[in-house]
């Protein structure tokens, strides 16, 4: 199993964060969390280090009424909570990547039949905002 569902859009850094945000939202997530890792490395490391990662930006992304499911069936699945969308580009790619965290991943770390049916239900919401993105350019 991939632990990441993984695709490509032709269109620019910035734009792609807005279009993945939009599409996390009309697909039941909001953003908890974003991590901006080239200011990170940049403000830690310099500006040599963030080059080497390009654009890379990391959202939590939060199914409010799946995260309640998961941990009431087993606390502990807040260490997994929430789940990661990455949004990278090199500085001399042509292509965006976006990436989002394959929630069947929790089931390999549970035996609870609760926790298949929230990441059924989660991979199910993460790929059809993926599936929104796909085929995306900037002249649309």
């Amino acid at each position: 199993m991939n632990y990441a569902h993984t695709i490509t859009v032709s269109l620019p850094y910035e734009e792609a964060v807005t279009k993945v945000r939009q599409e996390l939202a009309n697909n039941g997530f909001g953003v908890l969390t974003e991590i901006d890792v080239h200011a990170t490395l940049e403000t830690k490391l310099g500006s040599e280090s963030a080059q080497t990662v390009g654009d890379y930006l990391i959202l939590g992304a939060c199914n409010p009424a799946l995260a309640q499911q998961a941990l009431t069936a087993e606390p502990d699945m807040g260490l997994l909570l929430p789940c990661n969308v990455v949004i990278r580009r090199d500085r001399s790619a042509n292509v965006t990547t976006v990436q989002a965290i394959n929630p069947q991943t929790m089931v390999q770390l549970s035996n609870s039949p609760a926790i298949q049916a929230v990441a059924d239900t989660a991979d199910a919401h993460l790929l059809a905002a993926l599936s929104a993105l796909e085929g995306l350019d900037s002249s649309k």
